[in-house]
């Protein structure tokens, strides 16, 4: 869609469908664990949303990226996806908290609006600004008890709350990757087809997280139902559906209103943990919901 049409639909559902989406990485990531090497999983959830991509775009019969586009889809796809997610798995297995990964990668916002403002010279009003300080203190809010949990629980999970120097430059190293991959996608890349370019960007992935595999991973897969149902949906859900619908919005409108929505994914992630998992669900977290809430429309609006 262009045009009206699509700014409506930017400003409609697609923001919402992201979010609920997106946050469905974070219970996928907890599934897997006990069935399969997280870098193998990455490895296979790639290589089948790569092949869903290719159906579709030989199916419709699209035009293909050519030259130069085909490898900044490639870069695209590595930073956005396989770096962000394979560093930031590999950060937790290093011994970094989940908590702190899921704050850490929250800053995807903050770092989108600094090198947009610093690189690309767009100014950010101060409603923005102060909607993205809002957004991040509501997801500190909503991650403040499992953080708690882990400082003062060493069996309470990997990381027990720690900030290993290895684990938060991996981290921050993961955020900075998908910040830059997404910015990627208002460059030329623009006007390409979502199809052929979900294929490519999806084997620059598949790249990446094959390296680290190689490098740090174990044949360990299971071939529990569990499993199976994890990888379809990540690659269908996340990967085909919430990929695309981030890299439309942030092409069609601009890449600090996108990227805010992210500041959602921690809170809704966490409401879904408590209804699937029987997690806790405090005053203070939904306090944080509602905060996180309120900066991502103030940003928006920004």
């Amino acid at each position: 869609m262009a045009g009206p049409a699509g700014r409506r639909l930017v400003g409609g559902t697609a923001p919402w469908a992201f979010i609920l989406i997106w946050s469905t990485g974070f219970l996928v990531a907890r599934a897997v664990v006990p069935y399969a090497d997280v870098q193998l999983f990455l490895v296979a959830r790639f290589a089948l949303t790569a092949a869903v991509f290719t159906g579709a775009a030989l199916s419709m019969g699209v035009a293909w990226p050519r030259g130069r586009r085909v490898g900044l889809h490639l870069l695209a796809g590595a930073l956005m996806q396989g770096v962000y997610l394979g560093f930031s798995y590999w950060a937790i297995a290093q011994g970094l908290a989940a908590g702190i990964m899921a704050l850490l990668g929250a800053l995807q916002p903050l770092f989108t609006a600094l090198i947009t403002t610093c690189v690309f010279g767009q100014r950010q009003s101060a409603r923005a600004w102060a909607g993205l300080g809002i957004g991040f203190a509501g997801v500190a809010c909503v991650l403040a008890p499992k953080l708690a949990l882990h400082a003062t629980d060493p069996g309470a999970g990997p990381g027990a709350g720690g900030l290993p120097p290895l684990g938060a430059v991996l981290a921050l190293f993961s955020v900075l990757g998908v910040t830059v991959g997404t910015l990627l996608q208002k460059s030329s890349l623009a006007g390409d087809d979502l199809r052929p370019a979900g294929v490519l960007q999806n084997l620059g992935a598949t790249a990446v997280v094959v390296v680290l595999f190689l490098a740090v991973g174990t044949p360990h897969w299971d071939p529990h139902p569990v499993l199976w149902t994890a990888l379809a949906w990540s690659a269908l859900g996340p990967s085909v559906i919430g990929v695309s619908l981030l890299v439309w919005m942030v092409r069609h409108g601009g890449a600090t209103k996108a990227t805010a929505l992210i500041l959602l994914v921690p809170p809704l992630a966490a409401v879904e943990a408590f209804a699937m998992f029987g997690e806790t669900l405090t005053p203070l977290q939904l306090a944080g919901f509602a905060l996180a809430l309120g900066g991502v429309s103030l940003t928006r609006r920004g």
